[in-house]
């Protein structure tokens, strides 16, 4: 087994790489804060009393489950649930009343590309007449761009079937 003498032959032309572990009090890394407002779903109530839920990027072609918190409404009351709305993208499965509102748990299908604004109607199950409109929004991005990161209170829970280009009847140039 052959040693070579240390420090004997001049060091030329070489790649000098950090040591894995940063030295004590190196700033090399960055930090961010425990809870970024932008990694959850945002709540924002118009001025018209509805409300706007953003929940970010979406993958077109696949089903979310999205559970997002309402603000507690007075008129409204304790028992709320859904109005029945010919939408097959959105569908609320649950609203549960919590000491800050109302969680709601709903099924979203991005069913195509863009920015998509879906829409529910919550109503009171005591109160005649009051409800709240809800708007889900969501970025659906094409099946080529990769899979998004998706914000806390948002969950894929499938893909939909997605198209085959061995079954296309086009076949190219033969």
């Amino acid at each position: 087994m052959a040693t070579a003498n240390k420090g004997t032959k001049p060091k030329v032309g070489g790649v000098r790489f950090a040591a894995s572990q940063p030295a004590e009090g190196a700033h090399s890394h960055v930090h961010f804060d425990e809870k970024l407002h932008d990694s959850v779903v945002m709540v924002t109530q118009e001025k018209d009393g509805n409300f706007l839920v953003k929940v970010g990027f979406l993958k077109v072609l696949h089903k979310y489950e999205i559970t997002f918190l309402l603000p507690r409404m007075e008129r409204l009351g304790k028992d709320v649930c859904a109005v029945p709305l010919p939408n097959p993208n959105l569908k609320v499965i649950s609203i549960t009343p919590v000491s800050e509102g109302y969680s709601v748990k709903c099924e979203y299908t991005a069913h195509k590309e863009g920015v998509l604004k879906e829409e529910m109607m919550l109503s009171s199950e005591t109160n005649d007449g009051a409800c709240v409109q809800v708007v889900v929004q969501a970025r659906v991005m094409d099946r080529h761009h990769g899979t998004p990161m998706l914000l806390e209170g948002v969950r894929c829970v499938g893909a939909e079937l997605e198209y085959d280009s061995e079954q296309s009847d086009w076949h190219g140039f033969d």
